[in-house]
């Protein structure tokens, strides 16, 4: 039967005999939360400025698309990892008990752990190009009137020999290299997955597949529809020129081209102006929530394991949440912050952050499709076994269909300068956060071992909720 296909449970091995985190979110709460991780208007468009200009023959509508539908598979690979088992720790709870305790706490540790301590001071580097810069702009300048900035842009681009292709749908290859690019934005559905503790209805496949699906389908559309907008209001060439120019670092107006600053100038007034960037920013602040949220649950469940301090596992009797995982996240991340922002020589260390996700994931995949051989008993138990088309499970095959998509994208971005993510101090800086996680994991199985405590034993059993 399913409970005795998870594993005879041994609340002893674990911290307590529940997590104490309550399953208040609902289905719909996980779609808005996906919508807010695939953020078009605070990554999306952030990401566009470098994209296109490296791979000007390049759609970007028809890569954007591509990759919504690569990354469905993703959804469906997440899905069945999700219903098979929806603890709180997503990609640690699955790889710990699929890969093995050491693989998997190496992964996720750095993935969704110390990496995003570095996410902090690039959220805050957004905060400032795409509000308190366009804000500051809007408030002390006057705008060209007559069209004068717009011909003043396309004067500069021609100038220094940018051309723009229109807005169309082909060709196809190197509209392919573009999809590594779109990944930046779009790749992020499932970054919910550490939280599906405490979401209801979490074993149900549809519902859970429903949330993260319909989130990423509305930011590809939502995406679609903005990339038209601006084609038919300030115009292709003169927003692909903007971004030339910008990535060239020969900007026009010395500040980040925002796109909605621009749709701004539509209207020639400069309250509407600033209340049209004030009410944009709230994008960003939805999202920003986005940060820590779903990494603290890694750490708690890690905690819960044994693997990390038993504090980190404690839970507010108040507020349902770990809040020393929360600490944990936030005081490195702060401490990094300050030096984000002093030295431009630890900014380039934070290059490689996106990769560093995308490993995590890769991982995930890997367990997914070796699920019903690792663990049989645990995969016939699981709602995602009885999903097929034409007699085949599609949850294992899906997993094999992200790992060409990360594959993909890993190999692009590693080989090809014009992604920004094959620094080599980065690279080194992400080597050493890996180091930091095995050592975090062979203190903890020494320590433990001396309490009498078997990590590996542990990562056995599937997670009390």
């Amino acid at each position: 039967m399913a409970t005795e296909a998870l594993g005879e449970e041994r609340p002893a091995l674990f911290l307590r005999k529940a997590t104490g985190l309550v399953r208040g979110w609902s289905v719909r709460d996980s779609m808005i939360y996906a919508v807010l991780a695939t953020n078009f208007v605070t990554l999306g468009i952030y990401e566009f400025t470098f994209a296109q200009p490296p791979f000007p023959t390049g759609q970007l509508i028809t890569a954007v698309i591509i990759s919504g539908i690569w990354v469905s598979f993703l959804v469906i690979a997440y899905t069945g990892l999700i219903v098979t088992i929806p603890r709180a720790g997503g990609d640690y709870v699955w790889q710990t008990r699929i890969l093995g305790s050491g693989l998997g706490f190496v992964m996720a540790a750095t993935g969704w752990w110390f990496i995003l301590w570095l996410w902090a001071p690039i959220y805050g580097n957004i905060l400032a190009v795409q509000l308190f810069e366009p804000l500051w702009a809007t408030m002390k300048w006057t705008w060209p009137a007559g069209g004068a900035a717009w011909f003043a842009t396309n004067h500069a681009a021609a100038k220094a020999g940018y051309t723009t292709s229109s807005l169309g749908f082909g060709p196809l290859g190197p509209t392919m290299l573009l999809v590594p690019a779109m990944m930046f934005f779009i790749l992020w559905p499932n970054w919910g997955a550490t939280l599906y503790g405490e979401i209801r209805g979490a074993s149900d496949f549809r519902r859970v597949f429903t949330g993260m699906f319909t989130g990423l389908w509305i930011t590809v559309a939502l995406t679609v529809i903005f990339l038209l907008l601006m084609a038919k209001t300030v115009g292709w060439g003169f927003y692909q020129n903007l971004n030339s120019l910008d990535y060239n670092v020969t900007p026009q107006f010395g500040i980040w081209p925002y796109p909605f600053m621009f749709a701004g100038w539509l209207v020639h007034n400069t309250a509407f102006q600033v209340v049209l960037i004030l009410v944009l920013s709230l994008w960003f602040f939805g999202w920003v929530g986005t940060l820590f949220l779903s990494s603290t649950r890694v750490i708690f469940a890690a905690a819960f394991d044994r693997v990390l301090p038993d504090r980190a596992a404690e839970v507010s009797e108040k507020r349902k949440v770990p809040l020393y995982s929360l600490i944990l996240m936030l005081l490195p991340a702060v401490g990094l912050a300050a030096v984000y922002a002093y030295s431009t020589t630890f900014r380039t260390y934070t290059l490689d952050a996106t990769l560093v996700i995308a490993v995590t994931y890769l991982f995930s995949s890997i367990a997914v499709v070796i699920l019903p051989w690792r663990k049989p008993d645990l995969w016939r138990a699981s709602p995602a076994s009885k999903v097929k088309v034409l007699g085949v499970p599609i949850v294992p095959v899906s997993g094999l269909i992200t790992i060409g998509l990360l594959v993909f994208c890993l190999v692009e971005w590693l080989s090809n300068a014009n992604y920004f993510v094959n620094n080599k101090s980065s690279l080194v800086y992400m080597g050493a956060m890996y180091v930091l996680a095995i050592v975090v994991f062979i203190v903890a199985r020494v320590v433990r071992r001396r309490q009498g405590i078997d990590l590996g034993l542990i990562n056995k059993e599937i997670p009390v909720e």
